[in-house]
């Protein structure tokens, strides 16, 4: 049964967005049989079939991070562990917040629920978990204490440890790319080019790390040195691609301002 969970986690997923999508989809065509609401188009009726294929790549992606022959490679192999950091924590996140799950969440709930969603979303703890300096620390700054600490060794000696690992890069990226480029509201969401400063520090901070790590300095990886160069190559390279396809979605779901407040409004 080892393979159950990691299938689960990107199961489950997918078919509770299938779910929402097909909820949005009755709404919209009950609107428009009343005649409150335009005629639904396309295989999504209600919702784009875009963002509906971004979300369950991204499931898909998960999956295959948790599922062999990736997995038992990470466990033994940081090489294999880098590649499968760099799925769950930057290509896995950046294709879930692309489908604009928390939009269609507050398209599916009733008004009564949606409101009281986005009174959370407006909370001063989101707020602050939301700030882009809190995302930059959560994902790239965890990174230089995970590298140059004990604690990779730690993690990686305990299952436990691995998983809380996954989490956290999941969570940790989930966050960074909603800050950066999300189409889902965001609270304090800053303007396109302090996000691009953003990502910057965020490329540059992968970069010192991976060249630290392939020149053995000031880190802490308790791996051969040729499996800690090809990780810090996969890093290097892997993280590079991420983070242009993060400034390509960031340019691409960007819209002019229409007023004060109007990015933290725009689905």
């Amino acid at each position: 049964m080892p393979g159950v969970l990691p299938a689960l986690v990107g199961v489950l997923p997918a078919l509770g967005y299938l779910l929402l999508v097909r909820r949005v989809h009755v709404r919209a065509l009950a609107r428009y049989r009343t005649g409150s609401g335009a005629r639904p188009r396309g295989p999504g009726r209600g919702w784009s079939g875009v963002r509906t294929a971004s979300f369950l790549t991204g499931c898909g992606l998960l999956a295959l991070a948790l599922l062999p022959p990736l997995a038992p490679w990470a466990h033994h192999d940081f090489r294999g562990h880098m590649a499968q950091h760099l799925l769950i924590g930057m290509y896995v996140p950046l294709a879930l917040v692309l489908g604009a799950p928390v939009t269609l969440l507050l398209r599916a709930l009733p008004t009564a629920g949606a409101r009281a969603f986005t009174a959370l979303l407006r909370t001063r703890a989101v707020r602050v978990l939301a700030h882009p300096l809190t995302a930059l620390l959560l994902s790239t700054g965890s990174l230089v204490v995970l590298y140059r600490t004990p604690l990779y060794g730690a993690a990686m000696a305990h299952p436990a440890g691995h998983w809380l690992l996954h989490a956290h890069f999941l969570a940790s990226g989930c966050l960074f790319a909603w800050v950066v480029a999300g189409p889902d509201p965001a609270p304090a969401r800053p303007g396109v080019p302090a996000r691009l400063v953003l990502l910057g520090v965020a490329i540059a901070g992968h970069a010192v790390l991976a060249q630290l790590l392939y020149g053995g300095f000031l880190v802490d990886v308790p791996a051969p040195v040729a499996e800690v160069r090809g990780g810090a190559e996969l890093m290097y390279y892997g993280g590079d691609i991420a983070e242009l396809l993060l400034a390509a979605a960031l340019v691409a779901t960007w819209r002019p301002a229409r007023g004060r407040g109007a990015e933290v409004q725009a689905a």
